[in-house]
């Protein structure tokens, strides 16, 4: 009975500590916001936020994008030959692109090469003392630090997933011309066919989420570090094992909010 109550008594504790940081976390964005009457002044080091962002994950982008779509159209082309559908491929890529794949695909490496990066800065600063330093200088640690990082990625993010979207396409167009057989103006025509403006938009509105979504947990567990150099690895690992379940999580609610029956 002892061990069931000890039991118990723990789970709770866990939950109470993740809503507890949820709540953190959510009054970190709100105050984002309200700093965001200040983006032009700190319009430098969003800039220099968004080149990390983007350009400094460019190359991993473009090999992920890329082979995403040539695996899309491989392993699906196989599927539609056995009917003699292969010249549908074109349909099933970029339509699993762009409304899945693209902004789950841009999300993961940038929680990885940029989010894990935020939260071991911002962590490294608290546990070292230079965020109680910036409030003894009266510079607000959210305004200064965490909103031109929140901004970066909430654009950054959207574009990423535009361009994996072009780089799958040209990954599925490779594999359906080398494998099934299908010629390129075949399979771009198909794509242009399918390629929905709602699967865009519900695309890049997802992106958009993950962005604002990623960057807001992982300055919140960097702000929450603490025991030195072990509590900044620990917050950076719980930044990024929390930012992919919450973009697992809210990215299927966001579809099932745009494409349930009736809608």
């Amino acid at each position: 009975m002892t061990k069931i109550l000890e039991t118990l008594s723990q789970l709770g504790t866990r939950i109470l500590a993740i809503l507890e940081f949820a709540g953190f976390t959510i009054s970190v964005l709100a105050e984002v916001i309200f700093h965001l009457k200040n983006f032009w002044f700190s319009r430098k080091v969003i800039i220099r936020q968004m080149y990390n962002a983007g350009v400094r994950t460019f190359i991993v982008v473009s090999i992920v994008a890329l082979f995403t779509g040539m695996i899309l159209a491989l392993q699906s082309g196989i599927e539609l030959m056995e009917f003699g559908l292969e010249e549908q491929v074109g349909n099933l890529v970029i339509s699993t692109l762009s409304r899945e794949m693209a902004p789950f695909v841009a999300s993961i490496i940038l929680i990885a090469a940029v989010g894990s990066a935020m939260a071991a800065e911002i962590g490294t600063m608290k546990v070292s003392e230079e965020l109680d330093a910036l409030e003894i200088m009266s510079i607000n640690s959210i305004k200064f630090l965490v909103m031109p990082r929140v901004v970066a990625l909430a654009i950054m993010l959207p574009v990423a997933t535009i361009y994996s979207n072009i780089l799958g396409v040209v990954g599925g167009a490779i594999v359906a011309k080398s494998h099934l057989n299908v010629s390129y103006a075949n399979f771009y025509l198909h794509v242009l066919q399918s390629l929905h403006f709602k699967a865009v938009y519900v695309g890049l509105f997802k992106s958009f989420v993950f962005g604002l979504l990623i960057a807001s947990v992982c300055c919140a567990k960097g702000l929450r570090a603490s025991n030195g150099a072990l509590g900044v690895g620990k917050v950076t690992r719980d930044s990024v094992v929390v930012s992919f379940l919450l973009v697992l999580i809210i990215g299927y609610f966001i579809t099932e909010m745009f494409y349930r029956e009736g809608l």
